[in-house]
């Protein structure tokens, strides 16, 4: 019971210093890895870079701790990252106060949920979520990851679109009007480091050395270039009246959100009032609160689009800058500089996001986008403000995240135990996954998983148990206490470099044709996931929703028309499907095979099968069920099958029953079936019953018209 509540303890039997060297060792190469990771992975959340170690800090050790696999390495991964934000962009705005808070909450809520699975012992829930459906999803995040990087690659700035597909066409036509060549060359030079030392070695922290290398560079050579200025100092007619009216758009929509925010809670109160008074689902006060809701939410639409307008107005202005003998700069519009001005040979822009402009202080920059200042230290301990109104808000997208994050979990897991002979526990693996979701949210840490990238880092690393985990999670808190000043020149483009690279191993082209061949509907459910996936994107739940329908479908129908087979002998002198291997069947004697349980939703089929063979046979005398293959029965099926014996035996014909499984035979001793058949009806092997059936039919002693069966079909190989 001890192990049970505390699994880290069965890690010191038989350890060793030597045990522990090498988990210290891996431990510090996972953290080399997962700290730049992390903040690349917290940026694709839509949060600033360093909640990305804050997540690393706690949920690493907590999983490692409390789960099952010693060797899986939680934290920030990019599937629950993409997730992660595309769930919460209708609730907040990325990287603000609220949608940080949001954050958090979602995390504890997938923490929840994950914890309460494992508790329940109901970790096989995720099988809800099937292979195909899994893959096709996987192939559309790691595209849609992979691309969301690109604005950050070509150094341009876009509204996101409704649709994520509309964004990227907005990011070309950005770059196609101005690249920043600098930015770009660290993107491709970032990725090019990691490739090459790949290549020569798998051991090589190559994600750290790119991060090293770009950041040393981006400091020497002054690759961030940003200044503050007045906007006076901004030489263009009309730029303060359209940053007044892009404010006053700001206001509008900061100022609108409010009252709808409190019109939302009386909604919310008048629910109650009309729940309490039990007067129906409705009243008059109700429509029109939820109106004047609608009427501030359409509002609050065209003063976005208003605002979005004029940013991206801004966002294509280009200067000039031209600096005093002092730190005074003026910016002119490019190729509008006065004569014999001289510039400092830069292409400046404005940095404009979806939070009012300071006009006394506008960032204008003429470099590249770095990560820049990291505050120092831990982050904040607080319990997440979960209430009732945002648990609810949350649940949906925390439920598939639970169960998409725990698969990987899990799957990763599964992959390592099979190389290193580990017994793994699938419901302490959803412990330890939603401690660590939970017990991170409480240091300010979004929803995390299991990496498999820095998992096969900690198992090639040569990691003996769990201590390696902890040991990371040291190492970045080293990190945050001692060396965030030296991540400020971090350049962005390298961010989403790691990102790109991480997400390539996702892509499975090779999956899509592995289902199709295990089966056609497969294929095409993955397929279809995918294409919905990235169809909808950024609201990636309705693939796993359309994909998880579709299985379902799939499943209800095939247990609805399970195989009904008409049996005869084969080559190999046994009983075969005749349909399938082509065989004669006897035009006296059926032998009905029942593949799958005899319930509701197929009891009607196999009278409607029966009745089919009944047709085809018009010289048939006798009907054998062969039931080996029904493993379960319910009422609708033993009723089906009552009736089935009663219509064969009122037509003439004689009917008996092999292979009855104990649970089926239970419910037909309960019910009285059993009687009704006759315990003389009934066979244990099929191959005996058919040669009893035989000797009855084709000699007549049954009572029933004889006529003979010269090399019956069921006793002899003959080809249809």
């Amino acid at each position: 019971m001890i192990y049970k509540i505390f699994p880290f303890l069965a890690w010191f039997k038989g350890y060793d210093a030597g045990k522990f060297k090498t988990d210290l060792l891996a431990g510090i190469t996972v953290a080399l890895v997962l700290i730049p990771q992390s903040m690349a992975y917290a940026q694709l959340a839509g949060l600033p870079p360093y909640y990305g170690l804050y997540a690393a800090f706690l949920p690493p050790m907590v999983a490692s701790l409390f789960g099952s696999s010693r060797q899986l390495a939680t934290g920030p991964v990019a599937v629950v990252s993409l997730m992660s934000a595309a769930s919460l962009e209708p609730l907040a705005t990325a990287g603000s106060a609220e949608f940080i808070a949001y954050s958090i909450v979602l995390a504890a809520v997938v923490g929840i949920f994950q914890f309460s699975l494992g508790v329940l012992r109901l970790g096989l829930v995720v099988n809800f979520l099937s292979h195909p459906v899994v893959n096709g999803f996987t192939n559309a995040a790691a595209i849609i990851i992979a691309s969301s990087q690109f604005s950050k690659f070509f150094g341009v700035y876009v509204d996101k679109a409704p649709h994520h597909y509309e964004t990227m066409v907005r990011v070309f036509q950005a770059a196609m009007d101005y690249t920043h060549i600098t930015t770009l060359i660290y993107g491709i030079g970032a990725v090019a480091i990691m490739v090459i030392l790949r290549k020569i070695n798998p051991r090589i922290p190559n994600v750290l050395v790119a991060v090293a290398v770009t950041t040393a560079i981006s400091y020497f050579t002054g690759y961030n270039k940003d200044v503050f200025v007045d906007i006076s100092a901004i030489q263009v007619n009309g730029i303060q009246e359209q940053a007044a009216e892009f404010n006053a758009a700001v206001d509008e929509v900061k100022h609108l959100g409010a009252e709808r925010a409190a019109l939302g809670l009386k909604v919310d109160e008048e629910l109650k009032n009309i729940k309490g008074k039990g007067h129906g689902t409705t009243s008059i006060e109700l429509i029109k609160l939820k109106s004047e809701v609608e009427i501030l939410s359409n509002r609050m639409e065209e003063a976005k689009s208003h605002a979005s307008d004029i940013r991206g107005a801004i966002r294509k202005m280009k200067f000039e800058a031209v600096k005093d003998g002092g730190e005074n700069y003026s910016f002119y519009p490019k190729g509008n500089v006065p004569a014999g001005v001289q510039t400092d040979g830069n292409t400046w822009r404005i940095r404009i996001g979806n939070s009012a402009l300071d006009t006394a202080k506008v960032k204008v920059m003429g470099g590249g986008d770095v990560v820049g200042k990291i505050p120092e230290g831990l982050p904040k301990f607080t319990v997440p403000k979960l209430t009732l109104a945002s648990f609810f808000k949350v649940l949906p997208m925390a439920v598939i995240i639970s169960l998409l994050g725990f698969m990987e979990a899990i799957a990763i897991a599964k992959a390592m135990a099979a190389k290193t002979g580990q017994k793994l526990d699938p419901n302490q693996e959803l412990i330890g996954q939603g401690l660590a979701n939970m017990i991170g949210a409480v240091g300010s840490s979004y929803a995390v998983s299991g990496s498999f990238s820095r998992s096969a880092v900690n198992l090639q690393a040569g990691a003996v148990s769990g201590i390696s985990s902890v040991v990371t999670s040291l190492m970045v808190v080293a990190t945050l206490m001692f060396f965030t000043p030296l991540l400020y020149h971090l350049p962005q483009a390298v961010l989403a470099a790691v990102i790109m690279m991480a997400v390539i191993g996702l892509i499975n082209v090779k999956g899509f044709a592995h289902a199709w061949k295990a089966q056609w509907y497969d294929g095409a459910i993955s397929i279809i996931c995918f294409v919905v996936t990235l169809y909808f994107a950024p609201h990636l739940d309705k693939g796993i929703m359309v994909g998880v329908a579709l299985s379902m479908g799939v499943f209800l129908y095939k247990s609805m028309r399970p195989v009904v087979a008409s049996l005869s002998m084969h080559e190999e002198n046994v009983l075969k499907s005749a349909e399938y291997y082509r065989l004669k069947g006897c035009r006296h004697i059926s032998v009905v095979r029942f593949d799958g349980a005899l319930f509701f939703a197929n009891a009607s089929y196999l009278d409607e099968q029966v009745i089919k063979f009944r047709n085809e046979q018009p010289d048939l005398r006798y009907i054998l069920l062969d039931a080996r293959g029904i493993n379960d029965m319910d009422a609708s099926g033993e009723e089906a099958l009552e009736l089935l014996v009663e219509r064969v035996r009122s037509a003439g014909l004689g009917f008996a029953m092999s292979g009855v499984k104990g649970q089926v035979m239970a419910v037909m001793q309960r019910t009285g079936l059993l009687n009704k058949i006759g315990q003389d009806s009934l066979y244990p092997d099929t191959e005996q019953a058919v040669k009893t059936i035989i000797k009855e039919i084709h000699t007549g002693s049954s009572g029933l018209p004889s006529g003979g069966c010269k090399d019956c079909p069921l006793t002899k190989y003959i080809p249809a």
